[in-house]
């Protein structure tokens, strides 16, 4: 299914990558090396006779792609995409250098180790090594490289998906990351029992501003309109809610899953028994019991002696599937009458099925790697550039392959510090990968 060379190849390109630094700064900023990283990426698909596409929609801003035919062209094309950019990293914060992609402990460390240049080289370490052999994936695939995803994906998949979309014509399903991921939990009958948590949904986006409208006045006159005190009433009450758990099927899929290899029974207003036998994953589940709000940024006042017209906050807002309107509609509600709500970004929540032909193909390919693992369904609490190709009718997955040692504390690394990836994970990844890429 692979060869040696993939497997030196995807531990090469991820550490080349990770040196790379492609931090997103968010909107109006370009980032210091996102259209490097395209370049390299479009140097290692031409080193073996393909034919990338590198296009940008700002400067500096590139995206990179490449269809490669596979043996059932009429078969619907898939999807195998990655983003390139990374959140930013302070280095004095790390154990390594976080763009020095050092080789400690049977790890690569490094911003992006796991978001996501680890899929990024599996993705390349794979394609290129089909090319060198003259291998045929099953169907056509669509390979894309996108930019900005840790901004939203407006000057990347958004951007693509919206002004090329010629570029992913007859595309039906994709992957891309934060699932096929491994969590190791006790069994029923005895010992541990490996999993794999593959992402079929993912919640919504909302990220909001709210501003409180008040008087202006002197700081040293009583003011009954000040808007700085209505904001923070609203931010009271907002943090102040509790969400209703509301258990969409991905996540009712994945808990009666865990019941029934654990043995250990969970309630719906009780499942922390249950929660807690899969480590750092279990942030990543509890954010998909309920719609969630979170305060994150504040602006109000110009001089310490001057009552403000307005305050604001900015909110970051995740509705489960089929529930963002009851979202705004509480949002709103707490908000209060002196305070206005103003949508900055929304994205689309997700939610596919799991019982399927291409899903089936995932199992097969890990299990062909790892004997006797289950696989089971689970909601992402963030978001994907999956979002955006839906927009095109692609149903997208999370399917980034990685068996993982039981105590490595993988989840709350995504945007953490000392992100890293086992070298042994990224090798066993490509293997997975390739497989599944061959009978998908």
């Amino acid at each position: 299914m692979t060869s040696a060379a993939a497997e030196s190849d995807v531990l090469r390109i991820c550490r080349d990558l990770i040196r790379i630094d492609t931090s997103n700064y968010g909107p109006g900023v370009e980032g210091p090396g996102e259209r490097e990283a395209a370049e390299y990426v479009v140097g290692q698909l031409q080193e073996v006779g393909l034919e990338p596409e590198l296009f940008e929609s700002e400067k500096g801003r590139a995206n990179v792609v490449v269809r490669i035919p596979g043996e059932d062209t009429e078969r619907g094309a898939l999807v195998v995409h990655g983003h390139l950019d990374v959140v930013p990293a302070e280095a004095a914060d790390w154990t390594h250098d976080p763009f020095a992609a050092d080789l400690a402990d049977g790890c690569v460390w490094g911003r992006g180790a796991i978001d996501m240049k680890d899929m990024d080289a599996m993705i390349l370490a794979t394609v290129r090594d089909f090319a060198r052999r003259s291998v045929k994936p099953s169907r056509d695939l669509v390979v894309a490289f996108f930019a900005d995803e840790e901004a939203g994906g407006v000057l990347g998949s958004h951007w693509a998906v919206d002004n090329r979309p010629e570029l992913f014509d007859g595309a039906t399903e994709a992957i891309s990351e934060v699932g096929g991921y491994s969590v190791t939990v006790p069994a029923a009958s005895g010992g541990d029992q490996r999993a794999y948590l593959l992402q079929t949904a993912e919640k919504g986006i909302r990220w909001l501003r709210l501003t409180a409208h008040g008087r202006a006045g002197h700081g040293s006159v009583p003011n009954d309109e000040n808007a700085i005190v209505r904001l923070a009433q609203a931010i009271t009450c907002i943090d102040a809610h509790v969400w209703p758990r509301q258990y969409i099927a991905s996540v009712r899929a994945l808990l009666d899953g865990l019941s029934t290899t654990t043995g250990i029974t969970y309630a719906d207003d009780d499942n922390a028994a249950l929660l807690s036998t899969i480590g750092g994953a279990r942030g990543f589940v509890e954010g998909t019991l309920a719609n969630t709000s979170n305060v994150t940024m504040l602006a109000a006042g110009y001089k310490q002696n001057v009552i403000p017209q307005t305050a604001s906050v900015n909110v970051d807002c995740r509705f489960l599937p089929g529930h963002e309107d009851e979202l705004m509609g509480v949002i709103e509600e707490l908000a209060g009458e002196h305070v206005t709500v103003e949508t900055l970004h929304r994205d689309i929540a997700l939610d596919a099925p799991f019982e399927t032909h291409l899903v089936e193909r995932m199992k097969s390919a890990l299990r062909a790697e790892d004997p006797g693992c289950e696989v089971l369904p689970y909601c992402l609490s963030g978001g994907t550039d999956n979002k955006a190709l839906k927009e095109l009718g692609v149903t997208g997955y999370g399917f980034a392959p990685l068996r993982l040692p039981a105590d490595l504390d993988f989840a709350p690394m995504f945007h953490g510090i000392d992100e890293r990836v086992p070298v042994e994970s990224l090798e066993f990844g490509q293997r997975v990968l390739a497989r599944f890429l061959t009978d998908c």
